[in-house]
């Protein structure tokens, strides 16, 4: 739906003919902003359309990903939510008046005011979520083939999501992410060094990333976790070692939250066991996880009340 000017009923976006129909819909409802239509497309236009106001800044890493993830999902929603785009270096007043300290900042304005709001890179899962809460998608579509490759890890079917993943990496080449996440599907198959090899092959900024970080981790973790021989024959013991292991497996199977809670069990009650290994294993997940991932930062701060 195009973003008109309430004052004049007149579009605010030029008509680009039937040729290019998709480029005029998509250009109706992702907009860079300035001086000249902030107020129009922002605080009018959000009387009628929400508007995810996206605050971002050129070379900025997090900005980098998570633009292209917002376009992809304004699409997606085709029209339902305005995406506007506010260059925080070319736009300082509007950016002081908005009271943006760092970026990415994301915002929601609906009728024309502050309904809520994102700071950082966020996983697209956690973004949709996000969205859900307060805009419905126009277009009901089926599944995404994100949604679907997720849907197929959580019902034990990582063949079908390394699959959708490889058809996503083949589609979009650039987006690192995609190979990030056919990595953790090829892991989840049981071939660790295929997975492994997915990973460094990707540029370096993104090979270090909190993504790869967290696949790697798993990796890792995967090579020190016991088989499922070995925690069957532990049956029902409680002790610091069983404890332990139990949380190996669980990490390296992508369940953290389990994980990072059994850890730091045996951190309470035991921390002869290993040296400490608990501790500096939790200490390794924080990393892998990255320092904004909301686990890290619930858990750091469990460690640190424990410890301290």
């Amino acid at each position: 739906m195009p973003i008109v000017d309430p004052r004049s009923g007149e579009p605010l976006t030029p008509d680009t003919g039937a040729g290019n129909a998709a480029d005029a819909d998509s250009a109706a409802y992702i907009v860079d902003l300035d001086m000249s239509n902030f107020q129009q497309v922002v605080l009018e236009g959000s009387v009628n359309t929400p508007v995810v106001l996206d605050c971002w800044v050129p070379g900025n890493e997090a900005c980098q990903n998570l633009m292209p993830v917002l376009e992809k999902l304004a699409r997606e929603y085709n029209g339902a939510f305005v995406l506007a785009k506010l260059d925080v270096n070319e736009h300082r007043q509007i950016a002081a008046q908005l009271g943006i300290q760092s970026v990415p900042d994301v915002k929601l304005i609906m009728q024309g005011q502050l309904y809520d709001e994102f700071q950082g890179e966020l996983p697209e899962s956690q973004i949709r979520e996000w969205l859900g809460k307060h805009i419905t998608a126009t277009a009901a579509s089926e599944a995404s083939p994100e949604e679907q490759a997720q849907a197929a890890l959580a019902a034990g079917d990582p063949s079908t999501a390394r699959s959708i993943y490889q058809q996503l990496v083949q589609d979009n080449p650039g987006h690192y992410d995609y190979q990030v996440d056919l990595a953790s599907a090829v892991l989840a198959e049981g071939h660790p060094e295929d997975a492994r090899t997915i990973l460094d092959n990707l540029p370096p900024e993104h090979r270090d990333a909190p993504r790869a970080r967290g696949v790697r981790a798993r990796l890792e973790f995967a090579q020190k976790a016991p088989a499922a021989e070995t925690l069957a024959a532990l049956g029902d013991r409680d002790d610091s070692e069983a404890q332990f292991l139990r949380s190996l497996r669980r990490v390296a199977d992508g369940d953290y939250e389990a994980g990072l809670e059994g850890l730091l069990t045996v951190v309470k009650r035991d921390r002869a066991y290993g040296d400490d290994a608990a501790k500096h294993t939790l200490l390794r997940v924080f990393d892998a996880l990255g320092a904004d991932h909301p686990l890290t930062v619930t858990y750091r701060r469990k460690l640190f009340t424990l410890l301290y």
